[in-house]
Formats: structure tokens, C-alpha cells, sequence
């Protein structure tokens, strides 16, 4: 009997029939930007389709050159077009998956100089400022949705989604913050909602009724002077009438200053929103963000208030997620971990999308896992995740693979950061590991140190040895009050109430979160990380969206401890940090009245707490003293690879991760590296 009954139950739109409840979102990979990319976007498609994905929405597909997100990124406007769209349809088809397309106009948000708004206000996370649009361009924009939609429907596409939500042109339209028009598309609700209106309506009347179309709508716009909730109903209400096929839930704008997707977020913290709606309309429902298991999906979907659940990052991770699934296999699926490192921060960098925990994903036609032609013998000795990703690679191509870890457990650094506040899931890689350990036979052998000596026997030798952490010189660093990162997040040794961080990278801020929290909350009704509620009351969400953007006033927990996040450099603290996750930890120190220090040099540690100098630009420099309980050191890590320089000129050897380069910890090139050497050994 299967463990998911309502995730796998088929959903029947009367014209078609959906496999189960499971839709893959749109998320943008890059490879539909270039038509030279579409038969690996296919491939990328058709393994989601093999993998048992209900319903596949695209990437954002523009209308038009003023509706592109970058230059050069796709749009569909011509029929010539339709024949790289068709690789990705057929692909999908032939897999017997059913895929839309995401027509996207971005409206103020996109990075070129032609983007058009309904009132020329320029976006604070875009460089342009648009053109004020025109009745004669709003029209121009409204035909052009139109046709795009008929030309995805004569490439094969089983539907589109309309994109009305995250900000972008629709979005735009909707909201008194963006429409100041005073014409027939803006003034009043009936008028502010025109646009989306007309697109609908003239949209179902150009592709007939057996099509699909997804509306994508802002349920929750987490902006000031967003969407009320009863106008959000309203609009649902009508778009239903018009024909939409189905409502997939939009949360927050790409402006807004409340986290929605990331790591900190709990899970499925947004369904509630989406179940909201139910009453209101009876066409069915799709909630998103944040939902990462089959367990999760399954207790939402369980109320029947909510007919399916977007996952789009999760399929990054694990192409065969729902196959898992349906075998009842959920230990081996290959856990999102909601970190962004790899597909967010990538695409908003202009480079392709990923994955940190399956870097195989976008790159399907490059990176091919194939059975070994000559069995060998393979020791990789360290068990973080650039030794498990080599050897549970090795072990799949059928090598015969041993793994020696020295410490009691898997996990290596993944061990200390799943112990941050907001990031337990990081265990569920580890978990993800020894299952695939478990399956492909890999002899993991644990508190095992090795020598040179023990390893004569080996074909190869993968030494994933990670790094330690690096102790500054400074007067003093063996003082009592000196505690090294690791040592505080294994509780070998215990913070006191002011402390002073040294470093100010990411583990430096993973430290001050770790600190700055209350760990007496975890688990009860006030985490902000596991219970949706409290982090609503944390970041300011009104939880009855009464109030326009569904914006209150935020009630954020002050640290329980006196913290002081120091670094040498004079920038910004966390400048390195993700593009798409670095401002949440920014802002959340702050909130918690973490105090940063920037431009210091570090003079010595005594009993009385550290000596600092501050370098100030055309000022004389200042002496300080932190009268703190303890230091931190976050300095750095130098690698551990002592053992390679005693093997690599006498057997095959190999070294990877953090052994071969410490820098600031980088699991993504490290999985990577694992991977890519496993393939190829």
C-alpha cells in the first residue's frame, strides 16, 4: 500500500487528466535563453516527465523583446520559434508527462533598457527605469500574451501559465503601488485588474477549451499598497469565470523584504494562504514554496482544501522524486535543502542553473553516469560531502567502493552547519547518502583513521580529508575565553552572554545566528523556523491579510546574548554571501541587534576581552576593548591533506573538496567534484 494516497490520486480536469497531484513550477535554468540549449532543456524535461512529474511548467517564456528578463533571453513571438519548443514537448510526450509554458512579461523588472510599466516607476532591484505604457502599448502588450499562448499550443505544449504574481507586469497592473493610472487599466480595482482580465479572456478564446491555463496568482504580495485579501478573492472569482483552468499560488514580490523561499522559511509555510482561497472558487488549487518531501506534500494535500503542490527546486534536486515516491522510497530521494546556491544565485548571475546537492541537474547531456567498463577497488577516505558524493557515484557505476570516515559519523561540515538555526535540513543529505551507502553496497567504515599503509591494496585512492578550522596568530589565541566554531557548535565548549566574533564570512554569520537564537524554542510553537505562524509574527506577515500586501508590523526577537560580528575588511559584513540569501542573514542580525565591526585588526585576548584597532579612512586610528565573556574565531579553514602528499607519487591517487582547496566552505563544488570524479574514474 503506498504511503501517499492523496500525492499520487490523479486529478481529472475534465478535458485531460492529470497523473497525480505533483506540479514541477517554473523556475528558470538559462538553457531556454539560447536555442542552441533546447535538447538539453528537453532532456532536463523528459527525465522530470520519466521521474512520474504530474503536470511540467517551463521556465518563463517572454511574449516579446520588451517582455524579456535579460537581453537575449527567450520569447516566442514568431512561428519559426515553435520548432525548438517542439524538441521539449515531444521529449516530454515521449515520457508520457504533459507540459505549459510560462508566458512571463516582467514588466519594470527586467535587466535591459526597453521594459515598460503601467506607470514608469522604476523597480529598486532593477537598474531602468521603464517606460510609462500607453493604452495603444497596453493593448500592443495584451495581443501579444495572446499570440504567444497560441503559438505554445501549436508547439505541443499541453497549457500555459499566465505569470501574474512575484512582481512582474500583471502583478503590476493590480496593485495601487505600481498602477497610479487614472485611464480604463488603472484608478479603481475593476480597472487595475483589466489587464490580467483581458489577457484570460481573449487568451481561452484563441486556444478553445481543451488547453490548460495555469493563472498564476499574487495571493500574498508582501509589498505596501499590495493586494487586499478580499480583492485577491475577487479576482480569483472572475479569472474563474473567464476560463482559467487552474490557480497556482504567488507569494511575494521579488522587492519584498520578507524570505519566501529560502533555507529559514519552514516548511510549506505558505500553504495556508492558498487554503484560504478554497471557499471562494471550484476550480482547483496548486499551493508552492517550501515543499520539499513527499511526507509534507501528503499531509497537505490530505485536508482537501488544496489540489496540488508546486515543486520546483525539489525536481532540480531529484528528477525521480515522485517515482520514489510511488515505491515508497522516500530515504532516497535526493532532499532540496532550500539553499539557493546553485540555481537562484546562478541564474541571477547570468549563469546556468543547478544544483548544489545534484549537480548532474541542467546538465544531463554532459554529465552521464555510465556503468564501469573495469571494476575497480576504491577507497575514499573522508565522509563529508565531497567523499560521499564520489563514493556513492563510484559504488552506482558498480566499482567496489570503502568508504573510511574518522569521526563517529557521515557528514563532515554538513554535520556542523545542519546544527544552525533554520538549516536541519542539511541532514536530510546525509540521510539521502546512507540510503544510496545502503543500496549500492558502499562498506562505510566509521571512526577509522588510515595511514598509506593500509591502503596499498586499493586501485584508487580518493582522499576527501575537508579542512579544520584556521587559528589567527594573534597575543593571547590560547586564552580560556578563545572558543574555535566547531568546538561551540558541538557544545564542546559553551558561549557566555557577550561574545565577539572573529570573521564575518559565512560561517561567521551561521555563528551569530546560532548564538543570537533561543534554542530553548526549538520544537515548541514559537520556532520561527518549523512553525509558520511564529515566523509570520517574526517578519511582520498579517496572517488575515487585512492589511494591504498582507504587512504588519514586525516582532522580532531580540538575541539573548551580546553579540559583536568583527571583520578586517572595510566593506559590508556578508558581502560574499549568496546574492539571493545574504540580505535575510543581514537583516536578521540586525533586527536581533547583532553589532558588526568592520576595518579591525586584532592586537590581543586577555582576561579582559579582545584588544582591537579600528582603521578608519582619513581619522586616526582607535583602540577599543570588548569586554566580552568569549571569542569565536571564525577565521577561516586550511585543508587537511597530509595524507595525499603521502601517496600521491606511489599510488592513484586523488584529492578533493576542501582537502584540495579550503577557501570558504564550498559544498556545491565540493558534491560537484565528488560526482564528476566518481563519473569518470
Amino acid at each position: 500500500m503506498n504511503k501517499y494516497p492523496h500525492l499520487l490520486k490523479p486529478l481529472d480536469l475534465g478535458f485531460t487528466t492529470i497523473k497525480n497531484r505533483v506540479l514541477m513550477g517554473s523556475m528558470h535554468t538559462g538553457l531556454e535563453d539560447r536555442s542552441k540549449n533546447y535538447q538539453k532543456l528537453a532532456t532536463y524535461f523528459a527525465q522530470r516527465a520519466e521521474g512520474q512529474v504530474g503536470l511540467i511548467v517551463t521556465g518563463g517564456i517572454s511574449p516579446n523583446i520588451r517582455a524579456w528578463t535579460a537581453p537575449m533571453a527567450g520569447f516566442l513571438k514568431y512561428k519559426f520559434q515553435t520548432k525548438r519548443h517542439k524538441l521539449v514537448t515531444d521529449a516530454v510526450h515521449q515520457a508520457d508527462g504533459k507540459i505549459c509554458m510560462q508566458i512571463l512579461h516582467t514588466g519594470r523588472y527586467g535587466y535591459h533598457p526597453f521594459i515598460l510599466s503601467p506607470s514608469g516607476i522604476k523597480s529598486p532591484i532593477t537598474p531602468f527605469k521603464p517606460k510609462l505604457m500607453t493604452a495603444r502599448d497596453v493593448e500592443k502588450q495584451i495581443k501579444s500574451f495572446v499570440n504567444t499562448a497560441k503559438l505554445a499550443q501549436d508547439a505541443g505544449y499541453d497549457g500555459v501559465e499566465i505569470m501574474g504574481s512575484e512582481g512582474y507586469l500583471i502583478n503590476q497592473f493590480l496593485v495601487k503601488k505600481t498602477n497610479h493610472r487614472k485611464d480604463q487599466w488603472g484608478s479603481d480595482y475593476n480597472n487595475r485588474t483589466r489587464f490580467a482580465k483581458e489577457i484570460v479572456e481573449r487568451t481561452r478564446a484563441a486556444v478553445g477549451t481543451d488547453f490548460i491555463i495555469i493563472f498564476r496568482l499574487s495571493m500574498l504580495d508582501l509589498v505596501s499598497q499590495g493586494s487586499t485579501w478580499d480583492e485577491v478573492v475577487t479576482l480569483a472569482k472572475e479569472l474563474e469565470q473567464l476560463g482559467v483552468t487552474i490557480i497556482n499560488t504567488g507569494i511575494g514580490w521579488h522587492e519584498a523584504r520578507i524570505p519566501t523561499i529560502a533555507t529559514c522559511v519552514p516548511p510549506a509555510a505558505f500553504s495556508w494562504v492558498t487554503e484560504k482561497m478554497r471557499p471562494h472558487v471550484s476550480i482547483p488549487l496548486i499551493t508552492t514554496n517550501r515543499i520539499n518531501t513527499p511526507e509534507l506534500a501528503e499531509q497537505i494535500l490530505s485536508s482537501n482544501k488544496i489540489d496540488m503542490v508546486s515543486m520546483a527546486r525539489p525536481l532540480l534536486a531529484d528528477a525521480h522524486f515522485v517515482k520514489k515516491a510511488i515505491a515508497n522510497k522516500s530515504d532516497e530521494i535526493n532532499t532540496c535543502i532550500g539553499c539557493n546556491q546553485a540555481c537562484l544565485d546562478h541564474v541571477f548571475k547570468n549563469k546556468r542553473a543547478t544544483c548544489l546537492v545534484n549537480p548532474l541537474a541542467c546538465y544531463e547531456t554532459e554529465y552521464i553516469i555510465k556503468p564501469a567498463t573495469q571494476v575497480k577497488s576504491c577507497a575514499v577516505i573522508g565522509g563529508g560531502p565531497a567523499g560521499m558524493a564520489c563514493a556513492k557515484t563510484l559504488a552506482e557505476r558498480g566499482h567496489n567502493v570503502t568508504l573510511f570516515e574518522a569521526s563517529a559519523q557521515l557528514g563532515g561540515q554538513f554535520n556542523l552547519a545542519a546544527n544552525i538555526p533554520g538549516k536541519d535540513e542539511f541532514f536530510h543529505t546525509i540521510r539521502y547518502f546512507k540510503a544510496q551507502f545502503d543500496k549500492y553496497q558502499v562498506n562505510v567504515q566509521l571512526n577509522h583513521t588510515v595511514d598509506s599503509s593500509q591502503l596499498s591494496a586499493y586501485d584508487e585512492i580518493i582522499v576527501a580529508t575537508g579542512v579544520k578550522p584556521r587559528v589567527p596568530n594573534i597575543e593571547g589565541i590560547n586564552h580560556k575565553k578563545v572558543i574555535i566554531y566547531n568546538e561551540l557548535i558541538k557544545k564542546e565548549k559553551l558561549a557566555g552572554k557577550s561574545v565577539a566574533i572573529i570573521g564575518a564570512g559565512g560561517i561567521g554569520f551561521d555563528i551569530a545566528e546560532f548564538l543570537s537564537e533561543d534554542h530553548s524554542l526549538k520544537g515548541s510553537k514559537d520556532d520561527v523556523y518549523a512553525n509558520p505562524k511564529a515566523f509570520c509574527k517574526e517578519w511582520g506577515i498579517d496572517m488575515n491579510i487585512e492589511s494591504e500586501g498582507g504587512l504588519i508590523p514586525a516582532q522580532h526577537a531580540k538575541s539573548p546574548k551580546e553579540i559583536y560580528l568583527l571583520q578586517r575588511k572595510t566593506g559590508k559584513a556578508g558581502k560574499g554571501l549568496g546574492k539571493t540569501t545574504g540580505w535575510i542573514h543581514r537583516m536578521a542580525l540586525k533586527k536581533r541587534g547583532v553589532k558588526n565591526i568592520s576595518g579591525c585588526s586584532y592586537n590581543k585576548i586577555d582576561d579582559q576581552g579582545l584588544h582591537i584597532t579600528l582603521k578608519k579612512k582619513n581619522e586616526t586610528d582607535q583602540n577599543m576593548l570588548l569586554a566580552v565573556d568569549n571569542i569565536i574565531i571564525c577565521a577561516g579553514q586550511i585543508s587537511v591533506n597530509a595524507l595525499y602528499e603521502s601517496l600521491k607519487d606511489k599510488q592513484s591517487c586523488h584529492l578533493i573538496g576542501g582537502a584540495e582547496y579550503a577557501g570558504e566552505l564550498d559544498a556545491k563544488r565540493a558534491i560537484k567534484q565528488g560526482v564528476l570524479l566518481g563519473a569518470k574514474l
